[in-house]
């Protein structure tokens, strides 16, 4: 009866729904009316679009929730679910009797019985020369500092390995053997480790024009080696699958303060004033997927940052979207940023 865990009524909050998929295995949220018929199914995707929409964590449920869901009947075999998820690309199955009442909840996962690895190649970008953090980048490349005792890319090599994937591709150039020297083959964590050498700077996405195209038929995970996070990558990929884009950024809110009054003006008069306001906006979290076919927009051995690649994708008329990271994240990549990520390592990676 694991599967009551999940369940809320109409009045509960996106809060509460974000408890519960954090929480459980099933990873949803199943929203029930005053006689317990199932009305809504909240998934972490659907948290993701309601960040976007700037819905606040109070507000109720059912302002996200999906009202039209897929289910299960009780007497439904193991190869008839597998069969529903399938051919309505979910995950998680709830199971209703005639009154529309929950009496189950079974995961595509538990159907399959299987902890097969996840074949999507993670691209690593540690090829940069960390000139914020100097001098501790003098003779050392920033993926190698160690935040909580642990070279950073370390850590960010064993967060993707937690999560099942095990095909990276490092980018480098300064001190490239050093990294080389420190991360091998992956033999050491059971994942194959192949590098892409960067012969010059070619910025935050030219490094994938290094790829070998031909081997590449599922989403590729790009993620600046200076990034420290606790995001479940697998919902990513689900997030950036539903969507059916070609790209997905990962974002955050940053909030900035005027430091100064703020006066509105129509023509010559004052219509409003406002003191020091605040101000939210969504900036790049660094973490991408792309599809192999975005790849053919970069030439190789040639500069691109990723704004530049993400400005061709949108020229193109390709999809992108964006994924809210609600999740702990932080960039280390300046002196005071890598000495809060030391202080607070232990608690985000216990």
């Amino acid at each position: 009866m694991r599967w009551k865990k999940t369940v809320v009524s109409a009045d509960h909050t996106i809060a509460d729904a974000i408890r519960i998929i954090d929480d459980c295995v099933e990873k949803v949220c199943l929203v029930v009316d005053k006689n317990d018929a199932l009305i809504g199914t909240v998934t972490d995707g659907d948290v993701r679009r309601g960040l976007i929409r700037s819905l606040s964590l109070e507000s109720p449920v059912i302002e996200i929730m999906r009202r039209e869901f897929t289910v299960a009947k009780p007497d439904d075999g193991k190869q008839r679910m597998l069969e529903i998820m399938r051919s309505n690309s979910v995950r998680q199955l709830p199971i209703i009797n005639a009154q529309s009442q929950i009496v189950g909840l079974t995961i595509e996962d538990e159907l399959l019985e299987t902890n097969d690895r996840n074949n999507n190649r993670v691209i690593l970008m540690a090829g940069g020369l960390g000139h914020r953090l100097m001098p501790m980048t003098e003779n050392r490349p920033k993926p190698l500092l160690k935040v909580g005792g642990y070279p950073v890319l370390e850590t960010i090599l064993k967060t993707f390995i937690d999560g099942n994937f095990y095909k990276f591709y490092l980018s480098v150039n300064y001190r490239a053997e050093m990294i080389k020297e420190h991360f091998g083959n992956g033999d050491h964590w059971n994942v194959n480790i192949q590098y892409l050498v960067e012969d010059s700077q070619l910025g935050t996405a030219g490094a994938l024009g290094l790829l070998p195209v031909e081997d590449l038929n599922e989403p590729l995970i790009v993620m600046n080696g200076d990034v420290l996070t606790n995001v479940n990558f697998n919902n990513l990929l689900d997030f950036h699958k539903e969507q059916g884009a070609q790209a997905t950024m990962c974002v955050r809110e940053y909030d900035y303060q005027v430091p100064f009054g703020v006066v509105t003006i129509d023509n010559q008069y004052v219509v409003d004033l406002e003191e020091k306001p605040v101000y939210t906006s969504f900036v790049n979290a660094g973490i991408y997927v792309l599809e192999p076919e975005i790849l053919k927009l970069i030439v190789k051995d040639e500069h691109l940052d990723m704004t530049d690649l993400f400005k061709l994708i949108i020229g193109t008329g390709m999809k992108s979207t964006v994924f809210p990271v609600r999740e702990y994240w932080i960039d280390v990549g300046k002196i005071d940023d890598f000495q809060r990520a030391n202080y607070e390592f232990s608690k985000i990676f216990p």
